[in-house]
């Protein structure tokens, strides 16, 4: 009984980690990609962001009001979306371990196209004691992420 009662308390555990997972999710991918364009081109706007991310520019507006109030972006209607510090810190932050999941999942022999997509998915899942152990097998082969 109490090992059924430990496992059911770790899977809520877990459950919970994971939707606390899908809910940073989006800011993150917003963040990666507000950089990513900003690096590219210049600037961000919405309508950039929303092909970029294969979306809606309507959904571009909603979200990036939501990083407004979580402090991650600052822009103004018809402008440009900008970092703030806070934002360009989770951007370098998702963008390493973006780099690092694809390191990995390619150092295993993966195509870079599938390690690429797979790595969209697994990227906000990986745990930092995962991550670190990626990073130690990368290490270990001589191999630099991203």
């Amino acid at each position: 009984m109490r090992e059924a009662a430990r496992i059911r308390n770790e899977t809520a555990i877990f459950l919970r980690r994971t939707r606390l997972q899908h809910a940073q999710e989006r800011a993150q991918d917003y963040v990666e990609a507000i950089a990513d364009l900003i690096t590219t081109i210049g600037e961000a706007r919405a309508t950039d962001l929303a092909k970029s991310l294969g979306i809606t520019h309507v959904s571009v507006i909603r979200t990036v009001q939501r990083l407004k109030r979580e402090g991650l972006v600052t822009a103004q209607p018809y402008r440009s979306i900008f970092l703030t510090d806070t934002g360009r810190k989770l951007a370098a932050k998702a963008k390493a371990r973006h780099g690092t999941v694809i390191a990995f999942l390619e150092a295993l022999g993966i195509s870079p196209s599938t390690a690429r997509s797979d790595a969209e998915g697994i990227e906000h899942h990986v745990s930092p004691e995962t991550l670190e152990a990626f990073e130690r097998f990368l290490k270990r082969r001589g191999v630099t992420a991203g």
